[in-house]
């Protein structure tokens, strides 16, 4: 596996981000989504990683903005000699401490600018690089033993639920599959960390996607929204089985702030919903 990204999904060439000029909640389709969304990643890696370093660190798997982590969790089990996918990796933080326990990782994302920021943090442990589109994975089936995903793709993918298919696809029989999003209640909920962000201004149910758009209407990101029964049913429907749903509570002793997430909110509702998912491996005897 090569280690520099190639140069992305063919046909999805983006367009360069300009500044937002509005924000709606309207339908965005695949196509939409992931060019809006590779072309901002691409122009934020950097500011991203110089704003969240000190809580994401450089070879961690922090599974939401809490500063929850595997380290702690211990979600995936033992990772030595494992195949491993990490899909919307980012700068795969996540991907490199799964090295540093003995895995074979590869890390995968959309942006470029993402991966290659990835690559300037690498020292000893150093997964593999796959640039694309989480919804078309570029691997045979039955390729990983385990996949993960922490806040990468999944909230930014209009079609969630083939994209869960398609993880499923390259998962081993009896392999795990582990991903971490927004807590579906935080969309009827402000952004913000403070009192304000207490109050409910949204419907729960509403799934129109939250979408940036610059002056020509065109958007410049997008994010989707999903309840909780949804992300269980496309679980389901993948052919996956749903082991656990895991709530982090804000840790003792964190005060940071990262965007809405904060210790005033973290102690009222949940910040994050991490997914612990298992693909039966085949009876005797039956296909």
């Amino acid at each position: 596996m090569s280690t520099r990204p190639p140069a992305g999904p063919p046909g999805q060439q983006p367009y360069a981000v300009a500044p937002a000029e509005s924000v709606t909640r309207r339908p965005v389709g695949q196509p939409e989504s992931a060019a809006a969304n590779r072309s901002w990643w691409d122009s934020e890696a950097t500011e991203y990683y110089a704003e969240h370093s000190v809580v994401l660190g450089d070879a961690e798997l922090m599974w939401g903005p809490e500063g929850v982590y595997e380290s702690e969790l211990r979600l995936l089990g033992d990772l030595a000699g494992r195949d491993l996918l990490e899909f919307g990796a980012g700068a795969a933080q996540g991907s490199r401490w799964c090295v540093a326990q003995g895995a074979r990782v590869v890390a995968t994302d959309i942006s470029g600018a993402m991966l290659r920021q990835g690559q300037a943090l690498d020292r000893d442990a150093r997964p593999s690089y796959a640039q694309c589109d989480a919804a078309h994975l570029p691997f045979a089936d039955d390729s990983f033993d385990t996949v993960f995903s922490a806040y990468g793709a999944l909230p930014f993918v209009a079609d969630s639920a083939g994209l869960l298919r398609e993880v499923a696809r390259v998962l081993r029989p009896g392999g795990t599959l582990a991903f971490s999003v927004t807590h579906p209640i935080r969309w009827a909920l402000p952004d913000v960390p403070g009192e304000a962000g207490l109050t409910v201004r949204s419907s729960y149910f509403d799934r129109s996607p939250y979408v940036e758009e610059d002056a020509q209407g065109r958007a410049t990101y997008a994010e989707h929204h999903r309840t909780l029964g949804d992300r269980v049913r496309e679980i389901t429907a993948a052919g996956l089985t749903l082991v656990d749903l895991v709530e982090p509570q804000w840790p003792a002793g964190a005060d940071h702030e990262w965007g809405g997430w904060s210790r005033l909110r973290g102690e009222l509702i949940p910040g994050t919903a991490i997914f612990v998912c298992h693909l039966p491996a085949p009876r005797p005897g039956h296909d």
